[in-house]
């Protein structure tokens, strides 16, 4: 029988500031494990601080041993460069994350703002709310970018994708398949064809 809770680590890449969030899964309850951001302007060479991105994971993972890793998929943007380097800070994170043997799952910043508000045009102010009163914790973020890490994970707990590269974790909670056909609809709700 399973006693240890499950952690989830939730990045919020950057390339000037990362940020990081676990929580602590078990049967009963979610919560707070450890929230931060690993600040990246004060170094001018962009390899550099790909480097500390991924020295970063590598120390989340070996001190917090998660087992499954939820990235924010970076946005659309005009700024092509902006996107360029956004999007190498992503591959470095998830390019750790497997070094471990985990998937990084991406998340939509719709998707979580939906996953964790119920509105996916939600602020980073009411996500932070939801957060705080889901956790159960008061203390206010320095920086939104944490937050933002912390609700990637919550968001990651909430669809119940765990997985490590091999495939499904052991841990994984059982879901029921969903019912594709109409022949098994129409089965489960006889009452509702007419």
């Amino acid at each position: 029988m399973k006693t240890t809770p499950d952690i989830i680590l939730g990045i919020d890449p950057g390339t000037l500031v990362m940020g990081y969030g676990l929580i602590s899964v078990d049967k009963n309850s979610i919560s707070l494990v450890e929230m931060g951001v690993l600040q990246l302007a004060r170094q001018q060479d962009h390899a550099e601080r790909l480097k500390l991105i991924f020295q970063k994971m590598e120390t989340l993972i070996r001190n917090h041993k998660p087992m499954a890793v939820a990235i924010e998929a970076p946005f659309f943007g005009k700024n092509v460069q902006s996107m360029l380097k956004l999007g190498r800070a992503q591959g470095v994170a998830i390019a750790a994350s497997m070094m471990h043997g985990l998937n990084a799952v991406e998340y939509a910043p719709r998707k979580i703002k939906q996953s964790i508000t119920g509105r996916g045009n939600a602020t980073k102010e009411q996500v932070w709310q939801m957060l705080q009163h889901t956790l159960r914790f008061q203390e206010d973020p320095r920086f939104m970018d944490a937050t933002d890490a912390l609700a990637v994970a919550l968001c990651h707990h909430y669809q119940g994708k765990y997985e490590t590269i091999a495939g499904p974790a052991a841990a994984a909670p059982a879901r029921k398949k969903a019912k594709t056909s109409w022949e098994s609809f129409i089965s489960a709700n006889p009452g509702r064809v007419k």
